[in-house]
């Protein structure tokens, strides 16, 4: 009788002891934030500032590692091969839907589990402060009357900004390659491309025009989203100028490997959601130039696909796409 009523004590013990350790909640330790490009650029900050706000957040360290390589397959490759407890998640950037079509990867943006949009810049339309052209439109009907004269530039053969011009082109009823795309290492030398009059136009993002603008070398014509941009709502979009409904820009967002618990995700979407539409976020986003656009969960999946489904029909369209 008294070794049954012992154990019976030492399982109910033991039980106690363990209650703690099976009803414990993610995150019980520290996550790793991957950035699949370099420390100091754009992605970076914004992945930076979110990570601190989800630190706090979370109660747990959010510890940033950049994994850079292969025109960002190699960071997004890594978010996408971690293990799917949560622990590790990343910045997914607008050229997991350029890739794939490239044959770079076979990820794409099916690969993850998506959490939350937290940062859109759309293309614009910049020109020289001396250019002869007052708005998109007359760009436009010069590009057309002079095929092949201008060229552009503002990143690599077949990045972002070189596929925003091209589809804004072909919207336009115009060849793509009307202008002759100058691969860049980026906007910065393409912008000063620009204002050395070894190119006629830019259609990098407003932010990385910013500086330029500011110091009146630069000159933004249009902005290819439905709204005009808060940094400068003075710059028409692209539809109310030329009626071109052609809309294009970098984006960035939160997702992890696929296959997430859901409650994890839960959470974690819950979280970003909080962080991003907070006023103390978006204050220090938008004092450093960047634009704010959320979507969480499977809004965030939609807007995946179509961004995949624009870029893949430009791409294949100026011959861009290997499949």
């Amino acid at each position: 009788m008294l070794k049954t009523v012992i154990a019976g004590l030492a399982g109910v013990l033991l039980a106690a002891v363990a209650a703690p350790a099976a009803q414990a909640e993610w995150p019980e330790r520290p996550i790793t934030y991957i950035v699949p490009w370099a420390a100091g650029g754009g992605t970076d900050a914004v992945s930076r500032i979110l990570a601190s706000f989800l630190e706090k957040e979370l109660g747990q360290p959010v510890n940033v590692v950049n994994r850079t390589g292969g025109s960002g397959v190699v960071g997004h490759t890594a978010i996408a091969t971690a293990a799917a407890d949560g622990y590790t998640i990343g910045t997914l950037t607008v050229e997991i839907n350029m890739m794939h079509w490239q044959g770079l990867t076979d990820l794409t943006w099916e690969s993850y589990t998506p959490l939350a949009l937290v940062n859109a810049d759309p293309a614009a339309i910049e020109v020289a402060a001396d250019s002869p052209h007052a708005d998109v439109k007359a760009l436009l009907e010069a590009i057309k009357a002079n095929p092949g004269k201008f060229k552009a530039s503002g990143t690599g053969q077949g990045g972002i900004w070189h596929l925003a011009l091209a589809g804004m082109l072909r919207d336009a009823g115009l060849d793509p390659a009307a202008v002759t795309w100058v691969p860049s290492q980026g906007a910065a030398p393409g912008l000063q491309d620009l204002v050395a009059g070894g190119v006629e136009l830019t259609p990098v993002s407003l932010p990385e025009a910013r500086s330029l603008i500011d110091a009146g070398k630069v000159k933004a014509l249009a902005i290819m989203d439905a709204e005009p941009s808060a940094l400068y709502p003075d710059v028409p979009t692209l539809k109310s100028v030329t009626g071109s409904g052609w809309t294009m820009g970098a984006w960035r967002g939160v997702g992890g490997p696929k296959g997430m618990p859901e409650d994890v995700t839960r959470k974690l979407t819950e979280a970003i959601g909080k962080i991003v539409q907070s006023a103390e976020y978006q204050d220090m986003v938008k004092s450093r130039g960047f634009g704010t656009k959320v979507a969480l969960g499977g809004e965030f999946a939609a807007y995946m696909k179509s961004s995949n489904d624009a870029l893949g029909e430009v791409m294949k369209a100026t011959g861009l796409a290997k499949q």
